[in-house]
C-alpha cells in the first residue's frame, strides 16, 4: 500500500487544456472516487497516475517515489478497465496468474496467490472455466482477481461496472467495497455515476471541465455542497434549483419565483432585499402542505418505496419525493412547502453557496 500525491497537475492535448491545476492527496489504504460528467478529465487523470498519459506540468508520486517519468510497469499499480480484457483461451486461474507467470514466479507461489484471490472474490469453483463460460459479473471479478494477484501498491479502476446491467452493478458495487475492506489497498476509482461514488467511496473528488469542484466524504458533499454544480450533480433525483429574488417586505423573508409564486427563506442567511439568488431544495425535503406554494402535477413515478412527483411551479420544473403512496393524478394542483432547515442559497452569478 502507498499514498498517492497529485500536486498542481496540468494536462494539455495540443492547445486544448483538459486538466487544470489538479491537487489531491490520497491516503494509504483509502478508496477515493473521481466522479464527474463525461469529458471532465477524470479518466485522463487516472491514466496519468497509471503512466498511460504524459503529465504536461505538475507532479505525481506513489509512496515516496515521484513517478512522472516512470513507465507503467515500474509504478507498482494494477488497473481494472471497463472491458475485462481476458484471454479467451486461458482458464480463470491462468488469467488471474498471468502476470506472475510472465515474471517467472514459482508455480507454488502462483497457485497460492491465485487461490487467495479466488477466495476473496468467490471464484474458487470457477478456476478451471474459460471466460466464455462466465457471466459478465464473473468476468469482472476475474479481472479484479488478476489485479489482486499482483499485490500492487495502488489499484486503479476505470469505470469497471459500465458494461453490466443495473442489478449486477448494484451487486458488484458491494463486492468491490467488500474486497477493499479485506485487502485495504489504496484505490482510485473513476465513474460518471454519482450513486456509485456515494455508495463506495471513503472520499469523493467531484470534477468538472478539468477542475476539482470539491473533495469530501460522500455525505459531506451531499449535505454541504460548495456550489451549484456539486449540489446539482450529487443526489438522485437532482436538487431543485430555482432562480429567485429576495423579498423582505413581509413578515417572513421570501424568495420570489414569479409574480404569483414565492417560497419562504431561512431566517439565518446573509441576504439583502432584492438580491438575485438560486434557491436550492432537495426533492425529499419538500412536502405536501395545504398552506404551501401552488404547483401542478405533470407526472407521477411510483418506485415502490417512494413516489416521485414531477411538478411544474409556474414555468419551472420541480421534483418532490414522498414516502407515502399518494392519491393524486396528473394534472392536479398541489401545495408544497420546503423544510427551511434544508434550504440552500447560491449566488446566481458565481454559483457559490451563500
Amino acid at each position: 500500500m502507498a499514498k498517492v500525491n497529485i500536486q498542481n497537475v496540468y494536462k494539455s492535448f495540443g492547445e486544448t487544456e483538459v486538466l487544470k491545476d489538479i491537487s489531491v492527496a490520497i491516503d494509504d489504504g483509502e478508496f477515493l472516487v473521481l466522479v464527474g460528467p463525461s469529458g471532465c478529465g477524470k479518466s485522463t487523470l487516472l491514466r496519468m497516475i497509471a503512466g498511460l498519459e504524459d503529465i504536461s506540468d505538475g507532479q505525481i508520486s506513489i509512496g515516496d517515489k515521484i513517478v512522472n517519468n516512470l513507465p507503467p510497469k515500474e509504478r507498482d499499480i494494477s488497473m481494472v478497465f471497463q472491458n475485462y480484457a481476458l484471454y479467451p483461451h486461458l482458464t480463470v486461474a491462468q488469467n488471474m496468474g498471468f502476470s506472475m507467470m510472465l515474471a517467472n514466479a514459482p508455480k507454488q507461489e502462483q497457485d497460492l496467490r491465485v487461490g487467495e484471490a479466488a477466495i476473496i472474490l468467490g471464484l474458487t469453483e470457477l478456476l478451471e472455466r474459460k471466460p466464455k463460460q462466465l457471466s459478465g459479473g464473473q468476468r469482472q471479478r476475474v479481472a479484479m482477481g488478476r489485479a489482486i494477484v499482483r499485490n500492487p501498491k495502488v489499484f486503479l479502476f476505470d469505470e469497471p461496472l459500465s458494461n453490466l446491467d443495473a442489478k449486477l452493478r448494484v451487486a458488484m458495487r458491494a463486492e468491490i467495497k467488500t474486497m477493499h475492506q479485506k485487502i485495504t489497498t489504496t484505490s482510485v476509482y473513476v465513474t460518471h455515476d454519482q450513486v456509485e461514488a456515494m455508495t463506495m467511496a471513503d472520499r469523493i473528488v467531484v470534477m468538472n471541465e478539468g477542475r476539482i469542484e470539491q473533495v469530501g466524504k460522500p455525505l459531506e458533499l451531499y449535505d454541504n455542497p460548495k456550489n451549484i454544480f456539486v449540489a446539482g450533480f450529487i443526489g438522485t433525483p437532482s436538487m431543485n434549483l430555482l432562480p429567485a429574488k429576495v423579498d423582505f417586505s413581509g413578515k417572513i423573508p421570501r424568495a420570489i419565483i414569479s409574480k404569483e409564486i414565492s417560497l419562504p427563506l431561512p431566517p439565518d442567511k446573509p441576504l439583502v432585499d432584492g438580491q438575485k439568488i438560486t434557491y436550492g431544495i432537495r426533492p425529499e425535503h419538500l412536502s405536501l402542505n395545504s398552506k404551501g406554494a401552488l404547483a401542478k402535477v405533470n407526472v407521477i413515478e411510483p418506485t415502490g418505496a417512494e413516489t416521485h412527483l414531477l411538478l411544474r411551479m409556474g414555468d419551472l420544473p420541480l421534483v418532490l419525493v414522498a414516502r407515502d403512496r399518494l392519491a393524486i393524478s396528473p394534472g392536479e394542483n398541489v401545495n408544497i412547502s420546503p423544510d427551511l432547515s434544508r434550504v440552500m442559497i447560491f449566488d446566481i452569478e458565481t454559483g457559490a453557496r451563500l
